[in-house]
């Protein structure tokens, strides 16, 4: 299956892609992991995206798109994959839609998290990060540690991340409202958006994502 993952921040989309790319048994392709990797073996593109982010700038969708057809092109994703941040917007959508119109392939299903925005704001705005080890991650509401400022596994003071707080939340979603939320009517034009309400636990989620896509087959 071919599958493009959307949603806003804090919906989820990196935890639902690895455990449904799992069940499917396709490549998870991340925006986040194609720079990091492109970066870390410095290709060409990496060191093009690295120069512009070095320099503060967006890196162009033009590298993005290049990054995942290069990943897109590798033999374990011939058979399918799942798409996580990208598309971003209407241009690398359309650059999708011609990348897999050139190899007389088609997307099987868009899954849109669905999760309302004062939730969204509530799970990253409650996130807590240990300063020892970022992965030691805790949660004023759903995940506390057993002493308030103090992470549980190794002692480490825990602290909200800048880009956790409330209004660089709200700001992030703005992002998304004006950027990425149009693709979901991009691809409701093709018929191949599926809605996914993303409350709820992890297991639950990912059990309407897979009987939504086995339905749709």
């Amino acid at each position: 299956m071919r599958i493009v993952l959307v949603g806003p921040p804090g919906a989820g989309k990196g935890t639902q892609a690895a455990y449904l790319a799992k069940n499917l048994s396709i490549p998870h392709i991340s925006t986040g992991d194609l720079f990091r990797a492109n970066i870390s073996q410095g290709t060409d593109l990496g060191k093009e995206a690295k120069s512009y982010m070095d320099a503060g700038n967006l890196v162009p969708d033009s590298v993005t798109i290049a990054m995942a057809e290069d990943r897109m092109d590798q033999p374990d994703a011939e058979d399918g994959f799942l798409l996580d941040g990208f598309p971003r917007n209407i241009g690398q959508a359309e650059a999708l839609d011609a990348y897999l119109k050139g190899k007389g392939v088609k997307l099987d299903a868009v899954l849109d998290l669905e999760v309302p925005e004062d939730e969204v704001v509530k799970r990253i705005a409650g996130r807590r990060i240990c300063r020892n080890d970022s992965s030691h991650v805790f949660h004023v509401d759903y995940h506390k540690p057993k002493t308030e400022g103090v992470c549980d596994i190794c002692g480490g003071d825990l602290y909200q991340r800048e880009d956790d707080r409330e209004e660089t939340v709200r700001k992030r979603l703005e992002v998304y409202h004006t950027e990425t939320e149009p693709i979901i009517d991009h691809y409701k034009a093709q018929d191949l958006v599926v809605t996914i309400p993303a409350l709820g636990k992890v297991d639950e989620v990912t059990q309407r994502a897979m009987a939504a896509l086995d339905k749709g087959e």
